[in-house]
């Protein structure tokens, strides 16, 4: 039997901006997800490594207590041109990953690719694409939020519509 309400959590990783999102699906009602929580986490850049790494560690695990996710929606990396970019966002990723292992929270991976054609049906869409197709999809409260708690937002949305279809 399948839960009227699941929580899922929505990440955006990285180790300077943190996208955090957390909605709420419950199929009873109309529109059938709404934002409960977003933000975008920040560490300082003069700060070691270590540090904003164990920062976001425990700020990951504050959320989860709060707000008990039923599942966590994580954005695979895409490896650019810069690659200790890369390598930074890979160290929060998996600082994220190990907290919310250690609650025993499912997590489901998309890549950028997956989240952007769930929300705007074009793998390949901009920024500004998913920006103008969220509110369409989900009540934003807040018309001011970063690209980074969009990203969340979006990733959160496109894991509870795959969820969706593999509860089918």
């Amino acid at each position: 039997m399948l839960k009227n309400k699941t929580i899922i959590l929505g990440i955006d990783p990285g180790i300077e901006r943190l996208g955090i999102a957390i909605i709420e699906k419950n199929t009873l009602t109309i529109p059938k997800e709404k934002i409960v929580f977003s933000e975008c986490f920040k560490t300082l850049k003069s700060d070691p490594t270590e540090k904003r790494l164990f920062q976001i560690h425990q700020h990951i695990l504050e959320i989860l207590e709060v707000y008990k996710p039923d599942i966590a929606i994580i954005e695979k990396i895409f490896f650019t041109v810069n690659q200790k970019t890369a390598i930074t966002v890979a160290q929060a990723r998996g600082s994220v990953m190990t907290a919310i292992g250690s609650k025993n929270i499912p997590i489901m991976e998309l890549t950028p690719t997956e989240i952007k054609e769930s929300i705007t049906g074009n793998g390949s869409a901009k920024k500004q694409d998913i920006a103008r197709m969220l509110p369409k999809i989900i009540p934003i409260p807040n018309q001011t939020l970063q690209d980074d708690e969009l990203d969340a937002i979006a990733s959160a949305l496109a894991g509870s519509a795959k969820l969706r279809y593999s509860q089918l």
